[in-house]
């Protein structure tokens, strides 16, 4: 194997900026994304456990459509496709006057197909609540709104912690996608490295590890907020 080996080209200039510039984009359009899944995920999950019939079937159709498409497929209808097929003017400016739209286009693709899949868990721990507590807050004489907002929401969300930690990390993972539409996160950055350098295994072994550095974090951080929340005596904290 003729291959040349140089570790310390990940921690050399310019390709130890370009790395760092990476893991800031990445955070960007995860986080991003991430406010934007959490807001209509709650939303469309809500809208499937309400009374109404219509609410519930806007939900689902949303949760089929955004679920079942590939991302990466989502991602090139968002930033090739709807350019060309709204008018003229809202093209022009999605595709030219809009600053950074490989940026909000990943963003926001990302965020609506993250979504889709919080919309179930958020659907799933509503109604793990049970049906007696939506019964005792309307005795209570408490609105739907007002038992959605003091009494649902809030115990679904200790219900619902650990799946949206996961889900948080696979929009850390699929992030890495944005690269195809112009995005230089972490993975497009080991990939200009490599393609200068020649030295892929060395660029992509140093983006694997920031991956799994980040991932760690996320999961430490939302361990404590699930214990920190938690109703005292159903969670261990081994």
């Amino acid at each position: 194997m003729n291959y040349r080996w140089n570790w310390g080209i990940v921690i050399t200039e310019p390709y130890l900026g370009w790395l760092v510039s990476g893991l800031t984009w990445t955070l960007l359009v995860a986080g991003a994304a991430f406010c934007i899944a959490m807001l209509m995920g709650v939303f469309v999950g809500i809208m499937r456990t309400l009374p109404s019939r219509t609410a519930r079937m806007v939900g689902a159709t949303y949760v089929e459509i955004f679920r079942n498409i590939p991302l990466l497929l989502q991602l090139f209808l968002w930033y090739f496709v709807l350019p060309e097929v709204v008018p003229d003017s809202v093209g022009r400016f999605l595709k030219r006057d809009m600053p950074m739209p490989e940026y909000w286009t990943a963003v926001v693709g990302l965020g609506l197909f993250s979504a889709s899949r919080i919309g179930e868990q958020v659907r799933a721990g509503i109604e793990a609540v049970g049906r007696g507590q939506a019964m005792a807050t309307a005795a209570s004489g408490l609105s739907r709104f007002q038992s959605y907002r003091y009494v649902l929401i809030p115990l679904a969300a200790r219900n619902i912690l650990p799946p949206m930690t996961s889900e948080f990390l696979s929009l850390i993972k699929n992030s890495s996608l944005a690269l195809t539409i112009g995005v230089l996160e972490l993975t497009g950055q080991s990939r200009q490295i490599e393609s200068i350098t020649f030295q892929g295994i060395e660029a992509f072994t140093a983006a694997t590890a920031i991956y799994s550095s980040l991932t760690l974090i996320v999961v430490a951080l939302m361990r404590r907020v699930e214990i920190a929340v938690a109703i005292p005596g159903t969670v261990g904290h081994g």
